[in-house]
């Protein structure tokens, strides 16, 4: 545990990855135009939305710097994700609404991007490396499980309303489909059809590097639409409302007891690791 990053260990095999809550931006971050449209398009609260996890006996891996500092869920060489398509990139230079993040001429450079790499991003990767390594040691099978969420409505992203849980595996490849199943099951029966697989998300950079069904770690990303636990017409950053986001808890705590029993009882058919 560092100022930023928090490592909370579990001996379950379940890593849950929270890579975009966080809302600092340190000092020596400059020429940004402003420091509300900078924390805009945080994952509001996944980290209290999810914080029975570690009743599960899940580890929590969790960044405290603001993805407009640098995203860890996006590709380092910054590639798309999702070429064709708007997105934001690895230091993001204008918010999911196009708007600029920072002043004319005064978005990091090449140099600044490789400085906010390895002070931010190296280590948050680090650390998910290091407890995968220590969770195979004591599972044959480990979930990887990237939690997310965003505004129900981004034009600039997606047209209309996003579903209620958007679950991503790369297509099918970062992890087995009876875990995509098991998941999607407790989902589509809360939200019934405001689910989709592998939709406008697939998965960021964490489900795409980390999923290696073959060797056992299978990835899964859980981008929800905010409305389901909190006011999105409120002025925003939106205030966190245990009320509201009850219910949707409750489901969330079935999925991840889904994806729980999927690595226990799963198993690999070459037990030699490569």
């Amino acid at each position: 545990m560092t100022d930023w990053l928090t490592v909370a260990r579990g001996d379950a095999p379940l890593i849950v990855s929270i890579p975009h809550t966080g809302m600092e931006i340190p000092g020596d971050v400059t020429g940004l135009a402003s420091m509300t449209d900078a924390r805009h398009d945080a994952d509001h609260h996944i980290d209290r939305l999810y914080g029975f996890a570690a009743d599960l006996g899940a580890t929590v891996i969790r960044t405290a710097i603001s993805r407009t500092v640098i995203d860890v869920n996006r590709d380092p060489s910054g590639t798309s994700l999702y070429p064709g398509q708007a997105t934001t990139g690895l230091c993001p230079e204008t918010t999911f609404a196009g708007v600029p993040l920072y002043l004319p001429a005064a978005g990091p450079d090449d140099v600044e991007i490789g400085r906010r790499r390895a002070a931010w991003f190296d280590p948050y990767h680090a650390a998910i490396r290091a407890e995968i390594l220590r969770l195979r040691s004591l599972h044959e099978t480990v979930v990887v499980y990237d939690a997310h969420s965003i505004l129900s409505h981004v034009p600039r992203l997606f047209d209309g309303e996003l579903p209620q849980f958007n679950i991503g595996t790369f297509d099918g490849a970062s992890c087995d489909p009876a875990l995509t199943a098991a998941v999607a099951a407790v989902a589509a029966a809360c939200a019934g059809d405001s689910l989709v697989i592998n939709g406008r998300f697939k998965g960021g950079w964490i489900t795409r590097q980390y999923g290696d069904p073959a060797n056992g770690v299978h990835a899964i990303q859980m981008e929800l639409a905010m409305r389901g636990y909190l006011d999105e017409a409120a002025a925003w950053p939106p205030e966190w409302d245990a009320g509201r986001a009850a219910a949707l808890q409750g489901v969330l705590r079935q999925v991840l007891a889904a994806a729980l029993r999927f690595a226990k009882s799963h198993m690999l058919d070459d037990r030699t690791l490569q």
